[in-house]
């Protein structure tokens, strides 16, 4: 099972298309609550990207609940293609009322008024984390709710470790410690840690230096800044001291993968592994600790998605509601517990620490965390960064970042 960039987009690979109608009594009446004066017996359609049978399965339970409650029928697609699906609905002007959005995908919809900008309308508005409003913030509007989250930790084979002689005073807080004890853990067999040779991992690196793509607003390229070289070169030394190997050069598809068949002691993903170590690797114990600090404090990466609205809805006083619904607290608890998100309300943190301890450290990152760029066109920009990261290990770290300053300035426009 393969994680990579493609996690945020949907936080998982989508699953075959598969459609449900849930059935509600009509409503009636009409309501300008959300802009405009629509039908409120208008039926909904939901379009999700999923990670599999547990998220289609809950989110169109979660739907079911509501329509049965509000009278508006709804219908919920699990997409074989969410970018593809998305665009020819928006193309033919019958999109899908509620949908999600990747970060990546925000600023294109928004600019050519395909979304409704609604995020200031909700009543949970003030309950989601600061730093995930920001990802969904576009031209000074707040579009879209957050529907949860993930962050980037150190992930510890606990057996290697304590083989390696390690206690828990070693778990490492700084880029020194790190390396000492990914030096430490490596052996013929296995690397002392691991992760995928792309952004969506070396990037926490970058902010752990006071670095990054762009600048805290997205406003300006920051990628070939001294912070942000700073953070590549010390992933470059990892690999070139033999303490870190990318997971691709084990034989892996993902990080997660080297990590589960033991051919790497610590690998750097998000609290989704959790999920596929259960499943796939059960056997492997572990514990998770929070990425240690850089050179400029602790940092770490966030990927989410958002609940879109169309700006073509003809139900969107419906949308809303059901957003807000889904985004609520008890939802949201159901969700994570459903399919391993972390909930994007600060009012769910607590209960869900209590409920995951073991993961605590995820959600504890959420403090620090960087979202990844926003702007039109910056995918294409790190698609291209990740083919150089490949060859980190024997490249200039300033030259690979010059590359993608100049990139991201003809996307940004400075």
């Amino acid at each position: 099972m393969q994680r990579s960039t493609k996690r945020w987009l949907a936080l998982g690979a989508v699953v075959a298309a598969s459609t449900l109608t849930l059935a509600g009594c009509s409503g009636s009446g009409f309501s300008d609550s959300a802009g405009s004066s629509q039908n409120a017996s208008s039926p909904l359609t939901v379009l999700i990207g999923s990670s599999g049978d547990a998220e289609t399965k809950a989110v169109t339970d979660a739907v079911a609940t509501w329509s049965s409650s509000s009278g508006t029928q709804a219908t919920v697609t699990a997409a074989s293609d969410l970018n593809q699906q998305l665009s020819q609905g928006f193309a033919s002007g019958k999109p899908a009322d509620v949908f999600y959005v990747s970060t990546d995908a925000l600023a294109g919809y928004a600019a050519n008024g395909s979304l409704l900008a609604y995020g200031e309308k909700l009543a949970n508005k003030d309950d989601f984390y600061p730093t995930l409003v920001k990802s969904f913030t576009y031209d000074g509007q707040f579009y879209c709710a957050p529907k949860d989250f993930s962050t980037l930790g150190l992930v510890i084979n606990t057996d290697l470790w304590s083989q390696a002689g390690l206690t828990d005073a070693d778990v490492p807080t700084t880029w020194d410690q790190l390396s000492a004890v990914a030096q430490k853990l490596t052996t013929a067999d296995h690397a002392g840690l691991s992760f995928s040779p792309e952004y969506a991992r070396v990037g926490a690196f970058m902010a752990e230096a006071g670095g990054g793509l762009v600048n805290t607003d997205g406003t300006t390229a920051t990628a070939n800044s001294a912070a942000s070289v700073a953070g590549l070169s010390y992933v470059k030394s990892l690999l070139t001291s033999g303490a870190a190997k990318y997971s691709s050069t084990l034989g892996a598809g993902w990080g997660g993968e080297a990590f589960g068949k033991g051919l790497a002691a610590m690998t750097i993903e998000g609290n989704w592994i959790s999920g596929a170590m259960k499943a796939d690797y059960p056997g492997i114990k572990y514990r998770i600790a929070e990425l240690p600090a850089g050179t400029a404090g602790q940092g770490t990466l966030q990927f989410t998605n958002c609940w879109g609205i169309a700006a073509d809805s003809q139900n969107q006083d419906a949308a809303l509601k059901l957003v807000e619904q889904l985004t609520s607290t008890d939802q949201q608890l159901a969700f994570a517990s459903a399919f391993g998100v972390m909930p994007s309300v600060q009012s769910a943190a607590a209960e869900w620490k209590s409920a995951n301890p073991d993961l605590a450290p995820f959600l504890d990152s959420a403090t620090f965390a960087q979202g990844v760029p926003t702007a039109q066109g910056s995918a294409d920009v790190i698609k291209d960064l990740n083919s150089q990261l490949e060859s980190l290990a024997t490249a200039d770290p300033q030259a690979i970042l010059d590359s993608t300053q100049k990139n991201l300035e003809a996307v940004i426009g400075k």
